[in-house]
């Protein structure tokens, strides 16, 4: 796939959907996994729109008699992991599909796709997996592929795509079937380069480190005086930490960690930070001096 986006569109306007239908969707989500379900609403889709903090009782709730429930595996503002597992069993025992949105944490944190009961997966190579922009993936397991139809359809979806004077539309046997033309082979070779760069480190030696930054800022900057966005617990803590001092604009305080050599970007009226592995604590703590 080109992007998460694209992921996530290919199932929700892959589904068919009957006006009456139900799913579940956060509203603290990415547009990326937002804008979708918005539009299905606007077409008779009944969406129950939750917060990606509620408790599982909630969730639960609202996943019977769903036929979709979508969330992102790490909110991309607050860093709130989610209980993936956990939620991925709600679904399972619902037959509700459960689609994540893994860009914010695939790539820093492990991910079993079976254990969870994820039926659909989506991420961009460029965050947390270390690869070029313009090239992601997306994962739906064979159980679910005949009810996601194709909605962009070319000579390579189909299961004969290397001979061009077939005919035959027959479709790919397994999610090749949503590509449907000349992939970005540059991106492709750069992905899985750091792919390998993150299989070779393990996933299991880049989590906690991730986590010790987040940490070592929210800690910090709350020594600061600052304002954190969110609760961080070692369940619910990933790489992303937003924090602010509300009588600042948080665009001066990412100018001023810029000309300090410091990378952080404004949202929503937060400072958002975003340390991978290789970042040293010295680093997080040269940040934190210059706030």
């Amino acid at each position: 796939m080109k992007n998460t986006s694209e992921g996530i569109s290919t199932v929700a306007l892959g589904l068919d959907w009957k006006p009456g239908d139900r799913m579940v969707a956060f509203r603290e989500e990415f547009p990326s996994n937002y804008y979708p379900w918005k539009r299905l609403e606007q077409k008779g889709v009944n969406v129950t729109w939750l917060s990606a903090a509620d408790p599982l009782e909630k969730i639960a709730g609202a996943a019977r008699g769903a036929k979709l429930l979508a969330i992102s595996f790490v909110q991309f503002l607050s860093g709130y992991r989610a209980p993936i597992q956990a939620i991925g069993e709600i679904c399972h025992v619902n037959r509700c599909i459960f689609l994540v949105d893994a860009i914010q944490g695939l790539g820093a944190f492990p991910l079993d796709v079976r254990a969870c009961h994820i039926d659909a997966l989506a991420a961009d190579g460029h965050k947390w997996l270390l690869g070029p922009e313009g090239c992601g993936i997306l994962y739906i397991n064979q159980a679910l592929q005949d009810r996601v139809e194709p909605v962009e359809f070319g000579w390579s979806n189909v299961a004969g795509y290397n001979d061009y004077a077939s005919r035959d539309m027959a479709l790919r046997q397994d999610a090749g079937r949503y590509e449907c033309g000349s992939l970005n082979t540059i991106g492709c070779f750069g992905l899985r380069a750091a792919i390998e760069l993150l299989l070779e480190i393990g996933t299991g030696k880049i989590a906690p480190l991730v986590q010790n930054l987040g940490d070592r800022i929210a800690e910090g900057v709350l020594h600061k005086g600052y304002e954190v966005l969110g609760t961080r617990t070692p369940e619910t803590g990933a790489g992303i930490v937003s924090f602010r001092n509300p009588g600042v604009d948080s665009r001066e305080i990412v100018r001023k960690l810029a000309a300090a050599g410091v990378s952080a970007a404004p949202r929503a009226g937060w400072v958002r930070t975003s340390p991978h592995f290789y970042i040293p604590p010295s680093d997080i703590d040269r940040m934190l001096a210059e706030l």
